[in-house]
Formats: structure tokens, sequence, C-alpha cells
């Protein structure tokens, strides 16, 4: 065997819609799994799912094996067409998902091959799977996966799902060795070499896993969330061991799941089986075990770029100059951007009525090709006096209300807005879009306030919390609310595009 294959798809139910993606890479003589990949992304179209599982699965088969040739299989006619170059990438959300898988390997190491849904039925089945978790407040855990199994008998060279040795999950270890030994020809003598491993995967939206195997070396897998390995050993039982706890990468559903496959020998494949299905009807626990299964509207909580005000801590509100963007705060709307079309969830952008903010929305909105509506109840405290002074200047000029105002949310500066005023509006505009947007993805670009409050309100933290919260300019910060009134802080002040 020269080649490894991958297979993958993706879903979203609404389209756009709670999304998913699955990968499996394969031997591609007994068809037998190698790794699986699955992943709840959260609210996203069909093709940003396709595509990501596409780049999970090519992930996956290079720390397999990169120097092998890859056969990719997949039931999406655009993504196969569009990879392979014979059809052109227009959509903005398609441009860096299809650059960043073509980056993964040489592209004279890989083949794309369009086949129908029905063997596709593996990663389908993953991705379906990922959703679920979604649906149940989680993230897809390999160990309750019954991919392999359900789509075993329809693989060519598979065999029925009872033939051959049970499948180890999180073995990383034997899983590389055997790809390694089967592309120099040897496949026997990975499955020998795989004795005794042990592999341990901890991921935060990577997967990573380690282990020793035999004379094959050492081998480390990372850079696909979700994924697991499968292996056979030699004598047709399983000899490893490996647990896979998982908390998922933002903005994924908060997960605090534990999962497990002990190793040493059992008695038969069977109970390797059986044990399998248990864990797959065992009900949900911890965060997974939520009152309101659906999906939760999402804000994306965007601070503004810089303004001229902004490098100088200066007090800039909503009674001031209403500064435009500076040069800086312009490149930083463009790497927002950026990073907000790879991604491919925002649905909808509402936008503070200040200039900096509706400049920044707009740029957003440019590159993704939405629009953008205005929440007046999404400007920034009004600070009245101290507007476009620094917090010195503010201690020195104003040092009683000063003193007031860091002691109580109720205490406003001269002429201008206390924090618990700006909390009730903040509340009522949260009350009212997450009822127009449930189950959706919205970008709110607006100020530090705004965006504090909703994350203080979302934790039940006190007031003065507040003051304990960096938000640096064009950063991203994420809150999911469900619709049972439970929220979930999912990101607080991400500022990576801007490196």
């Amino acid at each position: 065997m020269r080649e490894l294959i991958v297979e993958a798809d993706g879903g979203s139910r609404g389209n756009p819609g709670p999304a998913g993606y699955g990968a499996v890479v394969l031997d591609p003589v007994s068809g037998e799994p190698l790794v699986e990949a699955a992943e709840y992304i959260g609210v996203a179209t069909n093709n940003v799912a396709e595509y990501k599982g596409l780049v999970a699965g090519l992930k996956a088969a290079r720390e397999l094996a990169p120097e092998a040739t890859v056969r990719v299989r997949m039931d999406s006619k655009l993504v196969v067409e569009q990879m392979s170059g014979r059809w052109r990438i227009k959509h903005p959300d398609m441009k860096p998902l299809a650059a960043e898988a073509a980056r993964i390997f040489p592209p004279s190491q890989v083949t794309y091959e369009w086949i129908p849904r029905e063997r596709n039925k593996h990663a389908d089945r993953l991705a379906n799977e990922a959703m679920d978790a979604g649906k149940r407040g989680g993230q897809w855990q390999p160990s309750t996966s019954t991919a392999a199994l359900d789509a075993g008998g329809a693989r060519p060279g598979s065999g029925t799902p009872d033939a051959g040795a049970a499948r180890v999950v999180g073995d990383a270890a034997a899983g590389a060795a055997k790809a390694r030994a089967a592309l120099a020809g040897t496949a026997k003598a990975a499955g020998a070499g795989a004795a005794g491993t042990s592999g341990t995967a901890a991921t935060s939206g990577t997967a990573a896993t380690s282990g020793t195997a035999g004379a094959a070396g050492t081998a480390a897998t990372s850079g696909v969330a979700g994924a697991s390995v499968r292996a056979e050993t030699a004598a047709g039982a399983p000899v490893a061991s490996g647990t896979a706890p998982s908390a998922p990468s933002a903005p994924s559903a908060p997960s605090a799941s534990s999962a497990a496959s002990a190793g040493g020998p059992h008695a038969a494949a069977a109970a390797s089986r059986d044990a399998g299905r248990t864990a797959t009807a065992a009900p949900p626990v911890g965060w997974a075990a939520t009152a309101d299964l659906g999906a939760p509207a999402t804000f994306v909580l965007l601070r503004h770029g810089e303004t001229a005000l902004t490098p100088e801590k200066r007090f800039s509100g909503s009674g001031g100059s209403d500064p435009d963007l500076s040069p800086v705060g312009r490149r930083q709307a463009d790497a927002v951007a950026a990073a907000l079309a790879a991604r491919g969830t925002v649905q909808e952008i509402v936008s503070s009525p200040l200039a900096r903010c509706r400049q920044t929305a707009a740029t957003v909105a440019a590159r993704l090709g939405l629009d953008v509506h205005v929440d007046d109840e999404l400007r920034e405290t009004d600070f009245g006096a101290w507007e476009g002074l620094t917090f010195a200047e503010v201690r020195e000029r104003y040092p009683d209300d000063m003193d007031a105002w860091l002691a109580s949310p109720d205490a406003a500066p001269t002429g201008g807005e206390s924090f618990a005023e700006v909390a009730l509006r903040v509340a009522a505009a949260r009350d009212r879009l997450t009822a127009r947007h449930a189950g959706r993805t919205v970008l709110l670009v607006t100020h530090v306030t705004p965006i504090k409050t909703l994350v203080r309100l979302a934790l039940g933290a006190p007031p003065e919390s507040l003051f304990r919260m960096e938000l640096s300019a064009a950063s991203v910060s994420a809150v999911a609310y469900y619709r049972d009134g439970n929220a979930s802080v999912r990101l607080l002040n991400d500022t990576s595009h801007l490196r």
C-alpha cells in the first residue's frame, strides 16, 4: 500500500444551522479505519462543514504518514471539483478553507474522487454523531462512536462487523505504526509492533495522542478536533489503554465530559463492541445534561477597532466626539473580517450606532456578504464630563466622582451614565436579540462596557468584575444563550487574528 484514503463529510441542519463534520482515514487494502475525527462546529452551512471535514481528514492523514499519497473521497461535488481545480471558488467563506486544505499535503500527493452518499456512510455517520452531540450541548466523543461498526459491513474489504480483532480507541501509536508499516508493505508487522502501547488523548479543541509502538517508534498526532485512532493487535484482542477527556475549542459548546477505553485482554472482540454499545446508550452527564437541548443563540462579541483615543486610554463613550477608526483600527477590522470569514458561522450582524462600531461592522459585513443592523442599546456608556480624559485626569479633576464610581455600579460620572443603567439596557437588548435569533449566530459589534456586561451577566458575576476583565480593541468574545435561560461564556478577549 502506497496511499491512504480519506473520506470526509459535513452537514448542517438548516443550512445554515447546527453543523458538524466527520472524517475517517482508511487502509485502502482492508478498508480498516485508522483515524476518525468529528466535531460539532456551531451554526454553519453545509459547505463550510464539508470543507472543515476535509481539513480534519487531511490533517489526520498527515499525522499518520506525511509521505503517503492520499485519495480523498467525498459525496460533495462542489468540494471535489473545487479542490481538483475544475471549478472556481467564488464564495469568500470557502476560499480560506480551501487554501488551508491545499497546504496540508503537497498537491502532487492528493487526488479527489466524488462518491455517492451511500458509499460515504462512515463519514456521514460521524458528522451526524457530532451534530447530535452538539444538540445535547456537548462534543463528539470517540469512545461512544458507533460509526465504524455501523458502516463496517458496507465498506469494501472490511468483511463483517464481527470479523478480525477488536478496535482500540485512543491508541495513536498503534494506528500510526500500522499506517507507516503498511506504506512500507509490512502491514502485519505494524499490528504486532503495537502490542503493549498506551496513549492519552487530551483535547482543547485539538486531539493530541502519544505512545510507543514497539520497534515502530513513537508516534504523536495533533491538530484534529475530536480525533481517535483505531487499530488491531496481532493477537486479535486490545492490549492498549487510553483516556480522551474533551474540552472543546471556541466557539464550540462547553463540555466537561470524560470518556475512557480501558486496556487489557478481553475474552472476545464482541465484549469490546458490547461495551461500546453500552457507553453509547449512557445518558449525558455534567455539562452535557442541560435542560435545553436546542441550539443556542450565540453572540459573537466584537469590540470595535482602535480610534485615535484608544492607545491613549481616554474615556470614549456615547457622549463624546464619536471618533472614526484610526488607520490601525481599519487594519484590525480587516483582520477580524478575514478571521470571521474563515470560521463561516456568523449569520447576522448587529452594531452599535457609534461610528467606530459601524465602520468595523461594515468591513466585516462586506467580507461576509451580510447587512448591518444598528441597535441603539449597544452603544457605549455615556461618560459625561469624563469624555476624552484619561483616568489620571479624571482622578485629578473629579476625585470624589471617581471614588464613588469605583465603589458602586449605581454611581455615574458627572453628567453621565452609571454601569447599573447600562446593564439594564444591555440586558433588554440581549433578551430581545436572543428571542429574535434563537438557534443562530449573531455578531454584535459594540464596546467595552456592553461586552463586559454581557459576560458578567452570563457568569452571574458581581458588578466589580467589570474592572477585572481585559478587553482589547478588535477582540472577539462569545456567549451562548439557551432557551431555558442558561448562558455559557465560550470565549473572552481573543486577539489571535491580530498577531
